[in-house]
């Protein structure tokens, strides 16, 4: 299964992110169940457990630790 990253801002069209989520590609709610703004900004899935995508949902990572093998 195909994973993508995907911000949570602080505030509805705000510019300060909160914290980042994974989302199984195809799907428009994060692992842990947040539904987020697909426009916001987007990393690969790669870059999970490196700085640029700190601070990171906690759930999300967990949930995808056990899916990906």
């Amino acid at each position: 299964m195909e994973h993508h990253i995907v911000a949570e801002m602080t505030e509805p069209g705000g510019s300060t992110l909160k914290e980042w989520h994974m989302v199984r590609t195809g799907q428009s709610v994060s692992m842990c169940g947040r539904e987020l703004d697909m426009n916001q900004s987007r990393l690969s899935s790669d870059a999970w457990g490196t700085e640029q995508a700190r601070p990171f949902c906690h759930t999300c990572g967990a949930l995808f630790l056990r899916e990906v093998p």
